[in-house]
This record gives structure tokens, sequence and C-alpha cells, in this order.
């Protein structure tokens, strides 16, 4: 039996709206906390999935950031203006363009990471080591669901 129907489907009971206003409030104030950087949250997240190494091209790195891919090259078109990512051609396909962090890039991104970390452990003070775990769980559960999802009905 499906969960959702007219009768319980609102803003502040809908999945989907949670998640993106939890995203946007958290957001605004990772810019708060990055202003002494001169950067953006969405800016960080870019420089933290480099630093990660899950996305080395302006077209994955948009992908994995949900980010337009036009927006995203000239976010990276900053970044490596202020030295702090550099491009570099594929050793073994020259028509991709990996990304890297420079080593002033990979600085800023652990600053920043540390910054995250302290929001992070403020915003879930509150809550017990148990209650973490389980919403990571659960959040990483409906990634997988939703990247394996076939598009719904219309």
């Amino acid at each position: 039996m499906a969960f959702y129907t007219v009768d319980n489907f609102f803003p502040d009971s809908s999945a989907g709206y949670l998640v993106r206003v939890c995203n946007q409030l958290g957001m605004a104030q990772l810019d708060d906390a990055f202003a002494d950087e001169g950067l953006t949250g969405i800016q960080w997240s870019a420089l933290i999935s480099i630093y990660f190494a899950r996305t080395p091209t302006c077209a994955t790195l948009a992908r994995d950031l949900a980010h337009d891919k036009g927006a995203m090259t000239r976010m990276i078109d900053v970044l490596e203006e202020r030295g702090l990512v550099e491009r570099t051609r594929d050793a073994e396909d020259r028509r991709y363009i990996n990304l890297s962090l420079t080593p002033a890039g990979e600085e800023v991104t652990q600053r920043c990471r540390l910054k995250v970390i302290d929001c992070w452990n403020t915003w879930l003070a509150d809550w017990s080591d148990h209650e973490i775990a389980t919403l990571i769980a659960q959040l990483q559960r409906l990634r997988a669901t939703l990247e394996s999802a076939s598009p719904c009905a219309a």
C-alpha cells in the first residue's frame, strides 16, 4: 500500500520538500561560515568533491552536485582564476579535462571542511549518535532508491 495520499501529502510531510528545505537552510548557513574565505557553499561542495576525487571533470561534478553544466563551468573558471583548482587534459582521452585542487585549494578546502564539521556538530548537538547514524542510513537508502528508480508515471 502506498504511503502518500491526497489526505497526508503536504509540504511539512513531503520527504522531498523537507530534504530540499534542509539543504537550502544548511547551504545558507555555510555561505555565512565561508564568507571569510570568499567562498559559497556550492563552491566548497565542488572543492570537497574534487578533493575526494569523486568527480574529476566539470560534467561529472555538475551531475554529482545537481548543478547546471554551464554554471558549473563558470564556477570552476572562478575557482581556477583564484588559484584553487587546475584543469589538465586526461592522459588517456584528451577530450576530457580533469579537475584537481592546487595546494592553495587543498588548504582552503581543509579549513572549510573543519567549519562544516563544526556546523554539523552544532546542528546535531541535541541528537543521539544512534539518531544521527539512522538519519544517515535512511538518506543513503533514499539516494540509492532514487538513483535506480524508473521515471515516475505522468
